[in-house]
């Protein structure tokens, strides 16, 4: 483990300076806002932000139960205010952490006015909406793309799968997709991050795991194949979503992809387990070699040192891990099967949100005049 510390502090300290030489390169906008910021993606825009020394005068927030309320940041205090359209069009730039439904009723609304405000939106409203971009910054992330007036975040299995995916894509061709995910409590909120906690402290105490309340089964001890509603096809729409949208990313219709969406007893970061197989032949060590370039990712595949990816050590990081990088027994020549774990508020939320605005910022279409 000891290697690994070392190779993470290594980006962390290579993270460091682009943060400072982009924050030093883009001009800054008025006032970036943060809509929903008292929830766990909401709380992490405002981390990320902050971290990466977002290219703003100002932070606002919003978060209607929690107006009113005051947030300690490194910067200072902030007042959580109550949302309003003409709040929030006093900044440049807003990133919507909030329900679906709440961002259909209000995303129109905020774009454009006296500052041609931007909307990154994280919710499913508009993934599927053409004309609105679908975007992960390192795969399609244009200046067309991150300047548009809204812009949707993926959904967060997604955005994990897709940072490994693309670049084998762009090399190989991609044809057939199969995953299958191991899905943390927290991707289902606060709630599902805190029944599982209750559930095994009832456990330690009583012997037994206290009924579930939020999820359809007890999840302690425990895997649940089911996340989100059942569609007509009998997948979830979980799984239709990893589908949907990674056709979509990478502007490629063709691509045949089949999900299956496990709920599992861990608190933070996804995994997922992949098989693909390609147009073209593919090596496992070349692969290798292609991930450890790619932006995003850090490969973690040592047999004999026991190294592959976690859950428990991607929670907290920015970029995807890769591992278990070997030859498909199915597809042969033209197959691969890898491991990947990823923060899911980090990469499939906040941080992708984070990165979109920034290039936006610093491709000058919402620079302050």
């Amino acid at each position: 483990m000891a290697s690994r510390r070392v190779l993470v502090g290594a980006q962390r300290c290579l993270f460091a300076a682009h943060s400072r030489q982009f924050a030093s390169e883009a001009k800054n906008i008025s006032c970036v806002g943060i809509v929903g910021s008292s929830g766990a993606v909401g709380a992490e825009m405002l981390r990320v932000v902050q971290d990466r020394k977002f290219p703003t005068d100002k932070i606002r927030l919003f978060a209607n139960r929690a107006a009113g309320t005051t947030v300690k940041t490194a910067s200072g205090d902030i007042v959580v205010e109550k949302f309003s359209v003409e709040a929030a069009q006093e900044c440049e730039v807003v990133l919507m952490a909030v329900s679906g439904d709440f961002s259909k009723e209000w995303s129109h609304k905020v774009i454009g006015g006296p500052k041609n405000t931007q909307v990154v939106d994280n919710s499913s409203a508009f993934r599927y909406t053409d004309g609105i971009p679908l975007v992960i910054p390192e795969i399609n992330g244009d200046k067309k793309a991150v300047g548009a007036d809204l812009v949707a975040n993926p959904n967060c299995t997604t955005a994990i799968g897709a940072m490994a995916l693309w670049p084998l894509h762009q090399k190989y061709g991609l044809k057939r997709v199969l995953m299958s995910t191991y899905q943390s409590s927290s991707g289902a909120g606060q709630e599902g991050m805190d029944e599982l906690v209750a559930g095994h402290k009832a456990f330690v105490e009583t012997g037994a795991v206290s009924k579930p309340k939020f999820f359809a089964h007890q999840l302690p001890f425990n895997v649940i194949p089911q996340i989100d509603a059942f569609q007509a096809n009998g997948y979830t729409k979980e799984e239709m979503k990893v589908a949907w949208e990674l056709k979509k990313i990478f502007g490629n219709e063709d691509i045949m992809v089949a999900c299956t969406a496990v709920r599992v007893p861990t608190l933070r970061a996804h995994s997922e387990s992949i098989t693909i197989e390609t147009e073209k032949p593919i090596d496992p060590d070349e692969a290798r070699e292609l991930l450890r370039g790619a932006e995003g990712l850090i490969v973690v595949d040592d047999q004999e040192k026991l190294l592959y990816p976690m859950p428990l050590n991607a929670t907290g990081q920015d970029d995807v891990q890769v591992g278990r990088i070997r030859q498909s027994l199915v597809f042969g020549k033209h197959g691969l099967e890898f491991f990947v774990s990823g923060d899911q508020l980090l990469r499939g939320a906040a941080l992708n949100a984070v990165l979109i605005a920034e290039k936006g910022v610093k491709s000058g279409a919402r620079a302050r005049a």
